[in-house]
């Protein structure tokens, strides 16, 4: 399959959820409880199964995780310094920069394309590693945002609450234990899981209406190319540096290619800083990113 063939599927449907957005086919409060269904319900559950029936001998490892999450970490502390030494601005704004340029949406972007393009055992090996992805990135921001005013524990308990952690997390504990479900619960399971793709990026096209690019655009074009152009080889590198098999590699770099995660402004939002420019972010890099990842996919897969 071609670059274009992969990804045509998906941009048709985050343009489909724009266009129902914009012209207020969609209402407000009609896509608060359409996000709840999607994002609280049917994506959990089919991250649960998809956990519950992976071969864990072909995706735990733990030179799998370090080869992602260290350039991550690497990467994170790269921009916030940058930001921080070069323009002098408050250590909370450079920390939702360092956010800015490592985040991944990657159950709505990266996931579909690995899949598409890599195929339904690829994608086992994202679902072991985003369990940590929330939380690292946002326990490492709240760390750096000294603005913020609840107590720690206060602050991070979202983290663990977090349905995407939980639904891996349990389909982990009951894959590990060898735990049998009912066939009839797991064809409930099944049906009510089908619509979680398809409406993840019917949603984020809705949502790309309440965003803007006035405000900050220029720095949210350089984060973009720090997200979706410098995490990705960095992470490409050193995968390869690694010696790992070249479906992992794709697989780690087609994440860190994602375009910047929605939540990412939400935790700017909370923090109070940097709010334009994360939300400026989010549009543009989910725009250039059908580019950026027919680049990514010329050079890893075909």
């Amino acid at each position: 399959m071609t670059p274009v063939e992969i990804l045509f599927p998906l941009i048709f449907l985050v343009l489909t959820g724009f266009v129902c957005g914009k012209s207020g086919f969609i209402a407000t409060n009609q896509l608060e409880g359409l996000r709840r269904f999607i994002f609280y319900l049917a994506i959990p559950v089919f991250l649960f199964l998809n956990m519950y029936r992976a071969d864990l001998s072909q995706v735990a490892s733990a030179e799998i995780m370090l080869a992602f999450y260290l350039p991550v970490a690497a990467c994170y502390f790269l921009t916030l310094a940058a930001k921080w030494l070069v323009h002098r601005e408050a250590l909370s704004d450079a920390a939702m920069w360092g956010l800015g340029g490592t985040y991944s949406n990657t159950v709505l972007v990266g996931l579909p394309v690995i899949i598409a393009a890599l195929g339904n055992d690829a994608g086992a090996m994202v679902f072991m590693i985003i369990t940590f992805h929330s939380a690292l990135l946002f326990a490492l921001s709240f760390l750096f945002s000294s603005t913020a005013q609840q107590s720690p524990i206060t602050t991070l308990k979202p983290l663990f609450i977090n349905p995407i952690v939980l639904s891996i997390s349990l389909g982990l504990l009951l894959n590990t234990v060898e735990f049998s479900i009912p066939i009839l619960v797991l064809s409930g399971l099944d049906w009510l899981a089908k619509p979680a793709i398809a409406g993840a990026l019917f949603v984020l096209g809705v949502s790309l209406v309440q965003y803007s690019l006035k405000q900050a655009w220029q720095s949210a074009l350089l984060l973009s190319l720090v997200k979706l152009m410098l995490l990705p080889a960095i992470v490409w590198g050193f995968a390869s540096m690694l010696g790992l098999p070249s479906v992992h590699i794709s697989v780690l770099t087609l994440m860190a290619a994602s375009p910047l995660g929605v939540n990412a402004y939400l935790v700017a939002r909370q923090q109070k800083c940097a709010q334009a420019t994360l939300a400026s972010s989010v549009v543009m890099s989910t725009l250039l990113s059908p580019l950026t990842m027919s680049l990514w996919l010329y050079w890893l897969v075909l």
